[in-house]
């Protein structure tokens, strides 16, 4: 797993507060999605356990290192959301805090790396709350966050919150032009629609996902001088909210034309087509339009087992209205 000059700050900042032994035991990461925060607290996690750290790094020379770097550390703790459940459930909770008051198998620290905390359910993150209170001896909780809303309050108040900076637009830039062949108008594009998180940027630059946000952009541009209903089979899809994501962006990027904010739109690869959105919709027609879109992205990620399809066809039908109207 490769290192990101971005996180040098954070990375730095951290560590200085252990080398002065004002670390907190429980560490709670928060970040957009695509800013490497697994990554952050991996290499903290190293820097603990090493047997002889160089000042801010590991020496990765020693067995302690070694065993991190092969990912085989008897005294580290992996915690994160199954696949199938997409939620972090109370036994694997149970089944950690029972083995961190234990000896520590090599006499030193013991870690618990906690990725996506906000998918705790809420008996996971009560079960959790008195070993983050009263940790046992020489034990650190590194948690990763990317919506707070979603996480219980007693669990935030007992971790000391971090907040990873997002980067300087030139740095991202120039990361995502080492990292791809895209052009810098499509680099500029995918790091804005990713709110500046150079890893999402990057993903959004790869296929499928990049045909797919270009598909959705030139099936938009015909729906709007002919049937509204070939959006649906281009909707409806496995990646459906990112897909809604991208309509909503380009809506968004009109109204903003509308204001005179031309320098502020994200889609600077669809320009023409804003245009055309701008000109046709009114302004109340496209605050309409995006209220009831967001509604829908909101339904969709939101209501478990929702019909996707028959939800997209209501949207479609009172899209279509309102704009004839």
């Amino acid at each position: 797993m490769q290192w990101y000059p971005w996180l040098n700050y954070s990375y730095n900042f951290i560590i200085k507060q252990y080398i002065a032994n004002r670390g907190h035991h429980a560490l709670l990461i928060q970040s957009l999605p695509g800013m490497g925060e697994e990554r952050l607290i991996l290499e903290i996690g190293r820097w603990l356990m090493c047997h002889g750290p160089k000042k801010s790094t590991s020496c990765r020379k020693c067995y302690s290192c070694k065993l991190m770097l092969s990912e085989n550390h008897p005294d580290v703790y992996h915690i994160k959301a199954e696949k199938n459940t997409n939620s972090i459930g109370i036994d694997k909770i149970r089944n950690i805090i029972e083995k961190l008051y234990h000896h520590s198998y090599l006499g030193g620290s013991k870690i618990v790396f906690l990725l996506d905390a906000d998918k705790l359910t809420d008996s996971a993150a009560n079960s959790l709350l008195k070993t983050l209170e009263e940790p046992s001896f020489n034990t650190w909780f590194f948690l990763t966050i990317h919506e707070p809303a979603r996480l219980l309050m007693t669990v935030r108040s007992r971790c000391l919150v971090f907040k990873i900076p997002i980067p300087d637009e030139g740095l991202a830039l120039k990361w995502l032009k080492q990292e791809c062949s895209s052009n810098q108008k499509q680099c500029y594009t995918a790091l804005r629609l990713s709110f500046g998180a150079p890893i999402e940027a990057l993903e959004l630059l790869t296929e499928p996902y990049w045909g797919q946000r270009l598909q959705v952009c030139s099936v938009l541009s015909e729906a709007l001088i002919g049937d509204f209903f070939n959006l649906l089979p281009i909707l409806n899809h496995n990646n459906v909210i990112k897909r809604i994501y991208w309509l909503c962006s380009l809506l968004l990027d009109a109204a903003k034309l509308q204001q005179g904010a031309k320098k502020c739109i994200s889609n600077i690869d669809q320009v023409s087509l804003i245009i055309n959105l701008s000109r046709l919709l009114s302004s109340d027609v496209l605050d309409k339009s995006l209220y009831t879109w967001v509604r829908c992205y909101n339904r969709l990620t939101t209501i478990i087992g929702v019909n996707h399809e028959l939800l997209l066809i209501e949207q479609l039908i009172y899209w279509e209205s309102l704009l004839k109207k």
